[in-house]
């Protein structure tokens, strides 16, 4: 029985492990995903052990994704300039190399809400690590303009320096009185917060977007936020996170096993979860 497991501290969501693990038995790969609390100081022994043959990776979230790459072989391009890791592949010599999925499951489920790649103006609500991600996506498919808000525009400006070699970002404060128009004119909005999990309501007035501009919420929980449920009620294409959650899974079991995209098997084992609006975090 191969190993693959998630490090993080705390760790209250099973969505990981109850994809990977049906993704595992469908294939018949005798390997289990199992969830490891780990704290700071127990990290490297824990990535020491990650090196034996048994291993074929694993992922980490937070607080670990900037620690965790001084302790790998190798981390890929994307990842060293999101400036995060989330998951680890094992080689058969036991290196062990970093990559990021974030961009790859924000891109995949951001066309399919959009029916195709996204263009034009797009304003971005976050600045922290997913809106690293996003940002890195929607500025390497070559969106017209990008705009990142936050509560300051300090971490917006630090946002944009660090990723001034692939994009030219707007920051701004959400207090901002550009910002009106900028959500007037663009094409899609996307929110990178925690905002409508881990606090109520939408991160902005969804009256302020056209209504032919699209919505895209990375929160996955509830399946419904306040933001997509306000930009339905407009008419406006609106999606959330849970097809980002599925494309982020399904892109490290395909580097881990070298087998077929899961992404079906994967979305009907996690369903029940996601149905579950008030689950325990």
């Amino acid at each position: 029985m191969r190993t693959v497991a998630l490090f993080g501290q705390p760790l209250k969501r099973r969505h990981s492990a109850v994809m990977h693990n049906a993704a595992f038995e469908a294939a018949g790969v005798e390997a289990r995903y199992e969830l490891r609390e780990v704290g700071a100081d127990e990290l490297p022994a824990h990535v020491q052990q990650a090196r034996d043959e048994e291993w074929m990776g694993f992922q980490i979230t937070a607080p670990h994704k900037q620690r965790i790459m001084d302790l790998l072989d190798d981390v890929e391009t994307d990842a060293r300039r999101i400036g995060a890791v989330n998951s680890v592949q094992r080689t058969d010599d036991g290196r062990l190399i970093g990559f990021n999925t974030d961009v790859l499951g924000f891109m995949a489920g951001l066309r399919a809400c959009l029916g195709g790649e996204p263009s034009g103006r797009v304003v971005v609500a976050g600045s922290g690590g997913v809106s690293h991600a996003v940002t890195y996506g929607l500025a390497t498919a070559g969106v017209d303009r990008l705009s990142v808000l936050d509560l300051d525009s300090e971490m917006p400006r630090a946002l944009a320096e660090e990723l001034r070699e692939v994009a030219d970002i707007e920051p701004f404060a959400f207090d901002d009185p550009m910002v009106a128009r900028r959500l007037g004119e663009a094409d899609l909005f996307v929110n990178a917060t925690s905002v409508g999990m881990l606090s109520p309501g939408p991160v902005i007035d969804v009256d302020l977007l056209d209504p032919a501009a699209a919505v895209f919420d990375v929160v996955y929980i509830p399946v419904e936020t306040e933001l997509t449920r306000r930009a339905r009620a407009r008419g406006m294409r609106a999606a959330n996170g849970d097809g980002m959650l599925v494309a982020q899974a399904a892109t490290a079991w395909v580097r881990w096993t070298g087998l077929d995209d899961p992404t079906d098997t994967m979305r009907r084992a996690v369903e029940p979860l996601l149905a579950q609006a008030d689950l325990e975090p």
